[in-house]
């Protein structure tokens, strides 16, 4: 239970994660984001001119700022957009010619929004909005800074040049709207746009969780975020020209974006693709607006991923205590996201992100993998540490291999049960009572050499009783001739015993003696405890029953007394039998037989044949 206490508890804090978002996730999604759109295909677009205020035009006409008459040579047939601040007057006095040039050209001028408390010059245009305020879903400043009032009077129309960088302070989204001293204002991108539409105005559709879409005349409704931004693009090539080439001879654009590039008087700006000034951040946005690629997140995404989070997870860690089934769990959860968040993108500009899906599914896998394998090594280990001095070392491997071999708690089963117990110890501890430690080890030597045989022949030693064995066959592993494996383990610990009494005799002057008693039937078996701690027994009236006919060795002059159940599941013309006998605890007699000491390869062999 503790395990599945751990999984449940990882996968719960993973999906809490999701929903807190910090910051390391939030800048992980928007770096899946960049890859994303960084697969768009790169085009040109021929409807936007970039001219570049750069290093050569500053030499070649003059140190920066320009008299504001060279700003006359910049215009042309189409928009401009000088995204270029005049907040003072001229010290040349040329703010009026300005002002004329552009009043006789379609000229966008720029604005910077402050958290000043002047409120500036107002929008050119107004905006309206279906449904709910969408003041309070705006990025919001207290003031903006404008150009002197000739030249922003003479314009068609002012625009925001601010950004809102992410988390990681990358510009990735553009607003199109703000929120200044409680006024709508368009972003400079917007506002040149609805210059070369022709539009008179904007409408924001917005809803109880932000803004919905933005639509401006004569073009495709544009979806934005809640918080009326877009997603820009960076695949497109636009056509670049020097601002001192462009004075002497300017070509035909419709829309010219006027910028300044030169090393010490522009501010670059932070993006996916790089450094870039602040007119190619707008003219990437109009781009993307004129190419109808309405890049969005849906409001349902964050609920969508954190769903389909849990229903992964809670499949990896169901799957991940397999092996076999866990590896192409997590593959197979890798490859879904990755293809249908691509799908949903490449379709229909649709952002969703399986970044931390994948790395939360991998975390899941890996800690519930490791939970297995540490809980298999461990089981593992207390198998070979409960079985190695009880199990031939083949068995204790495949019990290792296979540990749903045991079970926890019992079940029933038909077994034979053997016990091995000296007979006349007593003056066998008499001639060591000057020598315990000689006697200790006189025991572990009758112990092994009994103990091997037994294991030899796939029997599990249960437990020893001072000088005592208890032994049993078909469990923990199956023996379908458990019976006759224990007959011919008896028969060769006799043998095996002889050999031993050769050489105590000869050394020590000793020889031992056993009983043993040897019965079949069922009982019950398996691991009696705990999870943590448990112990491999049998339980059952035929154990007992063996143990009875042990004590009864000395009752018939013989070593080796074997029930009647025994002899019937594993017959044999060796057997002779000895009468009958009721045991302590038995109401009804059991026939008992025992195996004479003559020819014991022959005995064996006649129960390896059966």
């Amino acid at each position: 239970m503790k395990k599945f206490y751990i999984i449940g508890t990882l996968i719960l804090a993973l999906i809490g994660l999701r929903a807190i978002d910090p910051f390391p996730i939030e800048s992980m999604r928007l770096k899946t984001f960049d890859y994303f759109i960084s697969t768009l295909p790169n085009i040109g677009d021929e409807n936007i001119l970039l001219v570049d205020i750069d290093d050569d035009s500053l030499q070649q006409l003059g140190q920066w700022p320009w008299p504001r008459e060279v700003f006359c040579r910049f215009l042309g047939p189409g928009v401009t957009g000088f995204s270029v601040l005049f907040p003072e007057e001229d010290r040349f006095g040329g703010d009026k010619n300005l002002a004329k040039c552009i009043k006789k050209n379609t000229v966008v001028v720029s604005a910077a929004a402050s958290n000043s408390d002047s409120a500036g010059k107002p929008p050119h245009v107004g905006t309206s909005s279906i449904g709910e305020d969408p003041k309070p879903f705006l990025f919001s400043y207290k003031g903006v800074l404008n150009n002197v009032d000739r030249i922003e009077d003479a314009a068609i129309g002012n625009g925001v040049t601010s950004t809102a960088p992410e988390v990681d302070n990358l510009v990735r989204r553009l607003p199109l709207v703000f929120n200044i001293n409680d006024t709508l204002y368009p972003s400079f991108g917007l506002e040149v746009l609805r210059a070369a539409a022709g539009a008179k105005s904007y409408t924001l559709k917005t809803n109880e969780t932000g803004i919905e879409a933005l639509r401006v005349k004569g073009l495709p409704p544009i979806t934005t975020d809640p918080n009326a931004r877009v997603w820009a693009t960076w695949n497109t090539k636009f056509e670049r020209i020097s601002a001192k080439d462009y004075a002497e001879e300017a070509p035909e654009y419709p829309i010219v974006l006027l910028g300044v590039t030169a090393r010490g008087a522009s501010t670059l700006v932070a993006t996916p693709d790089g450094l870039k000034a602040p007119h190619e951040i707008q003219a990437s946005t109009i781009s993307t607006l004129l190419q109808g690629k309405n890049i969005a997140r849906p409001d349902w995404a964050d609920g969508a991923e954190i769903l389909a989070l849990a229903v992964i997870l809670v499949g990896i860690a169901a799957l991940a205590f397999n092996l076999y089934f866990s590896i192409p769990a997590l593959v197979v959860a890798i490859i879904a996201s990755i293809g249908y968040t691509s799908y949903t993108f490449s379709s229909s500009y649709t952002l969703l992100d399986p970044s931390y899906i994948i790395l939360a599914a991998f975390i899941t896998w890996a800690v519930t993998s490791f939970i297995s394998f540490y809980t298999q090594f461990k089981l593992r280990q207390q198998i070979k540490k409960q079985f190695e001095h009880y199990l031939d070392p083949g068995m204790v491997g495949k019990l290792q291999k296979n540990p749903e071999l045991l079970k926890l708690g019992g079940e029933r089963k038909d077994m034979t049960f053997l016990f091995c117990d000296i007979r006349g110890f007593t003056p066998i501890s008499e001639t060591y009572k000057d020598n315990p430690e000689g006697l200790v080890e006189l025991i572990n030597e009758f112990l092994t050499n009994q103990t091997n045989i037994i294991l030899k022949h796939g029997g599990t030693i249960d437990k020893y009783m001072g000088d005592c064995i208890m032994a049993f066959w078909n469990a923990p592993l199956d023996d379908p001739k458990h019976a006759c494996h224990a007959v011919v383990a008896a028969i060769e610990m006799r043998r095996s015993l002889a050999e031993l009494n050769n050489v105590l005799q000869h050394e020590r002057g000793i020889e031992i003696n056993t009983g043993i008693g040897i019965n079949t039937g069922p009982c019950i078996v398996g691991n009696m405890g705990s999870d943590s701690r448990f112990d491999y027994s049998v339980i059952g009236d035929a154990v007992n029953l063996a143990s009875r006919l042990e004590g009864q060795c000395k009752e018939f002059n013989t070593d080796l007394i074997i029930s009647e159940y025994t002899m019937n599941a594993a017959p044999s013309t060796e057997y002779e039998i000895l009468g009958e006998v009721t045991v302590k605890g038995k109401n009804e007699p059991v026939k008992i037989y025992t195996i004479p000491k003559i020819n014991l390869d022959l005995s064996i062999q006649s129960y390896y044949n059966t």
